[in-house]
């Protein structure tokens, strides 16, 4: 198995919440935490990529016990360094195979971060790592994108998705693979720096027998944290899978 390659050093730390400030927005955060407090039932929270902390911290705000997995020392430490931040128990390691102590009623992935898994088994092996760490009856939470294939032109594969004076960013697509590599550039102080993270993309069809795969239900799919229904012209998706209400 590809081992999880971590894209998010100290380059990427030192300015990542400043870079996804609109996920920072409160009112984001809030409804976030509001679906992931209720589905936690009281019990203990599992974050796959827990980052710097940006849902971890405001759900333990909220009582719940969170514990979480991530490959970057760097972006932990970010979240070490925030009040309450270093309560938060945090392995360092692939969240596909990283396994902690305990069993949790809820479990999640936010912000497209299912897709830093770039092949499909450890995407596979996520849910089933995912579903050894849920008590009966948990619940797996996971927020991604929908693959935006009709912005392709035909014959093309780049899409842009922010330009301005000081930064570009384009997705290049890689349609037979099922692969996208995002492009950032930036000039800081007069000097120009590219970085380029891969990610591998997957309908909600294909989640939904990965959760299969590991003895996941699918309970509700909404295009947001507000709960709205899912459509074909949602543009991602929030899937909540629920492990067996009794074990075997």
């Amino acid at each position: 198995m590809d081992a999880l390659t971590d894209h998010f050093g100290e380059s990427a730390a030192a300015t990542y919440d400043g870079d996804c400030s609109e996920m920072f927005d409160d009112e984001v955060v809030a409804r976030t935490v509001d679906v992931l407090a209720d589905l936690a039932r009281g019990g203990r929270a599992l974050e796959l990529g827990i980052g710097t902390g940006r849902i971890a911290l405001p759900l333990a705000g909220r009582g719940v016990p969170v514990v979480g997995i991530d490959m970057s020392s760097a972006m932990v430490e970010r979240l070490r360094a925030k009040p309450g931040g270093s309560a938060i128990p945090v392995s360092i390691g692939d969240f596909s195979t990283t396994r902690v102590d305990g069993r949790f009623t809820l479990a999640y992935l936010v912000f497209n971060t299912v897709m830093n898994l770039t092949t499909q088994e450890t995407q596979v092996a996520c849910f089933a790592n995912v579903a050894a760490h849920l008590e009966p009856g948990g619940t797996f939470v996971v927020e991604c994108m929908v693959p935006e294939l009709r912005r392709l032109p035909p014959g093309s594969t780049v899409v842009p998705f922010h330009v301005s004076e000081q930064s570009w960013g384009f997705d290049e697509y890689d349609v037979s693979g099922q692969s996208v590599v995002s492009h950032h550039l930036r000039v800081v102080d007069g000097v120009a720096r590219h970085e380029s993270i891969p990610f591998r993309y997957a309908w909600p069809a294909e989640l939904d027998l990965m959760a299969r795969m590991a003895g996941l239900t699918l309970r509700h799919r909404w295009a947001d944290w507000r709960r709205t229904p899912f459509t074909h012209e949602s543009e991602s998706h929030i899937s909540i899978w629920q492990s067996p209400l009794r074990s075997g």
